[in-house]
């Protein structure tokens, strides 16, 4: 179903949300992405896709098996279209434990820097949670739902100080080690071979001192709490490490050559082009980047000069495309 040699452009076919479709397909990639010869033309859910097109690839965020069912049926029908990305692939990304596991299985190896996962595990029943130690875990740590799939509810996180908050939870749920960063964390931004970092605040540090005056648990819409309250209880003037702005400008980003070699190792393993992944720093070992989160097709729209970068991936797409076929 290729137009290319009809027209001389590719027509890429995406199917979003309202919401994500209105933050992606902004007239600057528009332009960006016809100068370059590509058309994006929007796919209407309600109606069979194969009656929709021509295209020269689909790029899509919808969920469900009746979407999966459509895409099956034009990927018969069209075998040479890509479609970015397979619902299977994508469904790893949707359970907090899985969406990990890719990254502790992957061969990589470097020079300087270590990579890995914060030490995390499922809690099914709180009638089987005994106590911190059991899961070899100490507080603080982090609650966090066990499905990621985009809700509202999975985003509900909680940051708990002591066994009392940890029994105000509702399993099920993941609980994960709370690694002191810096109050920094880095979002990889993956779109093919294409990788981008951008630096964000994140949760506080804890001191040991500091946890001690802690109790029961804060939502993570209320983390700010922890600096505010205390800004309010060192009012003397004097600075405290952990009440102090994080200056973004003063943080060193990983090297390029070590997230680029982490993205495709991610890449492969996930079988996904359009991602990406949360990274923090150990405040312990400046050396040692755990990877905290796995998302697929973020908000590329917040990236810098998004447009040239999903541009740039979406011609990689079609020029592999075009090879494979003629091959």
């Amino acid at each position: 179903m290729s137009t290319q040699s009809q027209c001389q452009r590719f027509r890429i076919g995406y199917a979003l949300a309202p919401k994500k479709g209105q933050s992606l397909i902004q007239p600057s990639l528009l332009t960006k992405a016809s100068e370059r010869g590509i058309d994006l033309i929007p796919i209407d859910p309600i109606k069979p896709l194969v009656e929709q097109g021509p295209f020269d690839c689909i790029v899509h965020k919808l969920y469900g098996p009746d979407w999966t069912r459509q895409l099956q049926q034009f990927s018969s029908q069209n075998p040479n279209v890509p479609i970015i990305d397979s619902p299977d692939s994508i469904e790893r990304l949707h359970n907090r434990i899985s969406m990990l596991e890719v990254v502790t299985q992957l061969k990589l190896h470097f020079d300087n820097e270590k990579f890995g996962v914060p030490n995390q595990v499922v809690v099914s029943e709180m009638k089987s949670l005994t106590s911190i130690e059991d899961l070899k875990l100490t507080f603080p740590v982090i609650a966090k739902p066990l499905v990621a799939d985009g809700s509202v509810k999975s985003h509900q996180m909680y940051l708990i100080f002591d066994s009392q908050g940890l029994e105000s939870m509702t399993a099920p749920f993941v609980l994960q080690e709370f690694v002191n960063h810096g109050g920094f964390i880095f979002k990889v931004y993956v779109a093919g071979m294409n990788v981008k970092c951008v630096k964000r605040k994140s949760l506080p540090d804890i001191s040991e001192e500091k946890l001690k005056s802690l109790k029961g648990f804060l939502p993570f819409s209320r983390i700010s709490n922890l600096i505010d309250n205390d800004k309010k209880v060192h009012d003397d003037g004097k600075k405290n490490s952990q009440g102090d702005e994080v200056d973004l400008e003063s943080v060193e980003m990983p090297s390029q050559s070590f997230l680029c070699e982490l993205a495709r190792g991610m890449r492969e393993a996930l079988g996904l082009n359009l991602f990406n992944f949360d990274v923090m720093r150990d405040a312990r070992d400046s050396n040692r980047y755990l990877i905290i989160d796995v998302n697929y097709f973020p908000g590329y729209a917040k990236m810098p000069g998004y447009e040239s970068i999903m541009t740039d991936f979406f011609l990689q797409v079609l020029h592999k495309s075009a090879v494979g076929v003629t091959e």
